[in-house]
C-alpha cells in the first residue's frame, strides 16, 4: 500500500493547488477561463507542454514500443519535436494576438468572426467536441491502470498474488491488487474534476506546472534504476538483440515505411486541439512563446526517449501481454525493480502526466460556455456568472461521461491506438481550417464546412470499417488484409488499424480537408470587405482598432 499512499498524498497536493487557485482568482469569466491572460513565460512553457503530455505520452508510447520496437520514437516524437515548436511560433503567436485585441476565447469564436458565420461555427464545434473526448477518455483510462499497477498485491517470493475471478461466466486466474482499475479511473475522474471545476484555467496551468517538473525527471530516473536492477543497459539490449523474438525490436523492422511516413502528420493535430488553442490565449506577453518554442522540443526528448526504450525492455520482460494490458508495463517494471517508496514516488510522477487531460476538460467547458452558451444568448441573459457556472457543469457532465466510457475500453484498447485513431487524426485533418483561416484572405465559411463534413465523414467511415472488420483482422507479424478484395491494396486491414493503400487514415483526411477547403472557398463569395480589412490590413498598425465585424447566422 505505500504506492499508492504516495500518490494519495500527490493526488491531495494537486487538489489543494486547484482550490488555491480558486481563492486566488477575481471569479470573472476571463480569469476562469483564459486565466486572465496572465501567465508569465516559465509558467506558460510548463503548463502548454504539460497540457500535451497525457497517459498517451509514458503509458501509450510504451505500450506501443512492447509491440512495435524502438521505431516508435521515430513515429511521434521526432516529428512531434518539430513540427509543435514551428506551429506555436507561426499558429501560436497569431492566435495570441487576435484573441488578445479582438477578445477570442476559442477558435470557434475566431472563425465566427472571421468568415462571418454562426452554425457553421456551431459544426465545427460539434467536431471538435467530439474527437476531443476520446483524449479525455485517454487520462480516465491511464489514470485506472496506473493505481491498478502500482497496487499490485506482492507475494513473499517477491511475485504478484494471484486470485480467482469471474469472466464472461468463466472463472480465471488474474492479478490481485489493492486498488482495482474500475476504482483507480473513478479517483483519478474525481481528482481533476474537482480542481478544473473549482481553479478554472488558472488552477489547471499550476497544477501543470507542478506535474511539468515531476515527469520531465521521471524518464531519466526510471530509466537508470531499472537498467541497474537488471543487470545494466548494455547486458540488456545484448540480451534483446540475441532472442530472435525481441530482436526485430530494437529495429524499425514492425513499422513500415508508409506508417512511419503518416505519422509526420499526426503533429498538426497541434494547430487544431482546442486546449492548445485556448492556452495559446493565457499568455500575458508574446514573447513567452520564445522559451516554449526553444524548450519543447528538449522537453519531448526527456520524455519520449526512455519511456520508449523501458517498453522494449519489458517486451523481453514480460512476453506475451495483450494490447491493453502492455499499456502499464512501465509500472510493472517499477514495481518489480525498484522499492516500494521509490516505486510510489515515481508513479506519482507518472500519474502527473496521466492526469494532463485536465485541461482537455476545461477547453471543452471552455467551447461550450463560450461558443454555444453565451453565442446563443446565453451570457447576455443570464450574466457572466452564469457562463462559469454553466462551464463548471460541463465539467462534472463530460468527466463522468469520459469515465464510464473508460470503463467499456478497459481490455478493448491500447491507449496510443484509442489516440491516434479517434482524436489525433481528425484534428490533424482539421489543420486545413486553421491554416486557411490565418493565411489565406479568400477562404470562406463554405470551404470551412465542406473540409468539416469530410473530416467527420472520414471519421465515422473510419471506426465502421475498423469495427466491421475486427474478426477478419490479421495477428501481428502477419500480412495485412484487403478489406474489400475487389478494390486491391485500396483499403486495408494491419492489426490495430484500417490503412489506404498502406498509410493510415490522417493521410487522406488531410489532404482532403485540404481539397475541400480550397474548392469550397473559391466557389463561394468571400467574406466582406470590412473583415477582410480587419484581419487582413493593408496598414496593419491600425488593424487591430478596427470594429468588430458582425456576423451572420448561416
Amino acid at each position: 500500500m505505500i504506492p499508492a499512499i504516495i500518490v494519495a498524498v500527490y493526488l491531495c497536493v494537486v487538489l489543494y493547488i486547484g482550490i488555491f487557485a480558486f481563492r486566488k482568482g477575481s471569479g470573472s469569466r476571463d480569469d476562469f477561463f483564459v486565466a486572465g491572460r496572465s501567465l508569465g513565460p516559465y509558467v506558460f512553457l510548463l503548463a502548454i507542454f504539460g497540457t500535451n503530455m497525457t497517459a498517451f505520452a509514458i503509458l501509450g508510447s510504451s505500450g506501443l514500443s512492447y509491440q512495435r520496437g524502438i521505431g516508435v520514437y521515430g513515429l511521434m516524437a521526432s516529428a512531434s519535436g518539430l513540427v509543435i515548436p514551428l506551429c506555436l511560433f507561426f499558429i501560436g503567436t497569431r492566435l495570441w494576438t487576435l484573441g488578445k485585441k479582438f477578445g477570442h476565447v476559442t477558435q470557434v469564436q475566431y472563425f465566427r468572426d472571421r468568415w462571418e458565420c454562426s452554425h457553421i461555427g456551431t459544426a465545427i464545434f460539434a467536431l471538435t467536441a467530439t474527437m476531443l473526448v476520446p483524449y479525455i477518455i485517454i487520462g480516465v483510462m491511464g489514470g485506472g491502470h496506473t493505481l491498478e499497477a502500482l497496487t499490485t498485491v506482492m507475494g513473499a517470493d517477491g511475485k504478484p498474488v494471484l486470485h480467482e475471478v469471474l469472466r464472461d461466466g468463466r472463472t480465471v486466474l488474474e492479478t490481485k491488487h489493492w486498488v482495482s482499475y474500475e476504482v483507480g479511473g473513478a479517483i483519478v475522474a474525481l481528482v481533476v474534476m474537482s480542481y478544473v471545476f473549482f481553479g478554472g484555467m488558472r488552477g489547471t496551468a499550476w497544477v501543470n506546472m507542478f506535474q511539468t517538473i515531476l515527469f520531465l525527471g521521471f524518464g531519466t530516473i526510471a530509466f537508470v534504476l531499472i537498467s541497474k536492477n537488471l543487470g545494466g543497459f548494455d547486458r540488456i539490449m545484448a540480451e534483446l538483440a540475441a532472442d530472435p523474438k525481441t530482436a526485430p525490436l530494437l529495429t524499425r523492422q514492425r513499422i513500415p515505411v508508409e506508417e512511419f511516413f503518416s505519422y509526420t502528420l499526426i503533429p498538426l493535430s497541434a494547430i487544431m486541439f482546442p486546449h492548445i488553442a485556448i492556452m495559446c490565449m493565457t499568455a500575458e506577453k508574446v514573447s513567452s512563446f520564445k522559451k516554449t518554442v526553444i524548450f519543447y522540443p528538449i522537453c519531448i526528448a526527456l520524455i519520449w526517449l526512455p519511456c520508449v526504450v523501458l517498453g522494449v525492455v519489458a517486451a523481453h520482460q514480460f512476453p506475451g501481454l495483450k494490447i491493453g494490458e502492455a499499456d502499464d508495463v512501465i509500472l510493472r517494471l517499477l514495481t518489480q525493480n525498484t522499492d516500494a517508496l521509490l516505486a510510489g514516488v515515481l508513479g506519482a510522477a507518472i500519474m502527473a502526466c496521466v492526469m494532463a487531460s485536465d485541461s482537455q476538460i476545461l477547453a471543452l467547458c471552455t467551447m461550450f460556455s463560450q461558443d454555444v452558451f453565451a453565442h446563443y444568448g446565453g451570457g447576455t441573459r443570464f450574466g457572466e456568472k452564469a457562463q462559469v457556472w454553466t462551464g463548471r457543469i460541463f465539467v462534472i457532465i463530460i468527466t463522468t461521461l469520459a469515465y464510464f466510457i473508460g470503463l467499456h475500453l478497459e481490455d478493448k484498447a491500447g491507449i496510443f491506438e484509442l489516440a491516434i485513431r479517434f482524436a489525433f487524426s481528425g484534428f490533424a485533418a482539421l489543420a486545413p481550417v486553421m491554416l486557411a483561416a490565418l493565411f489565406w484572405k479568400r477562404s470562406t465559411k463554405w470551404g470551412a464546412l465542406a473540409a468539416t463534413l469530410w473530416v467527420a465523414f472520414a471519421m465515422v467511415g473510419t471506426w465502421w470499417l475498423y469495427e466491421s472488420t475486427v474478426s477478419v483482422a490479421p495477428k501481428p507479424g502477419q500480412p495485412f488484409v484487403p478489406i474489400f478484395p475487389a478494390l486491391g491494396d485500396l483499403l486495408l486491414r494491419s492489426p490495430s488499424n484500417v490503412l489506404v493503400f498502406g498509410y493510415l487514415p490522417v493521410l487522406p483526411m488531410v489532404l482532403g480537408s485540404a481539397f475541400f477547403m480550397v474548392v469550397g472557398s473559391l466557389f463561394s463569395k468571400a467574406p466582406s470587405r470590412a473583415t477582410l480589412e480587419k484581419y487582413f490590413p493593408a496598414h496593419p498598425e491600425t488593424a487591430m482598432t478596427a470594429p468588430k465585424a458582425a456576423s451572420q447566422s448561416h
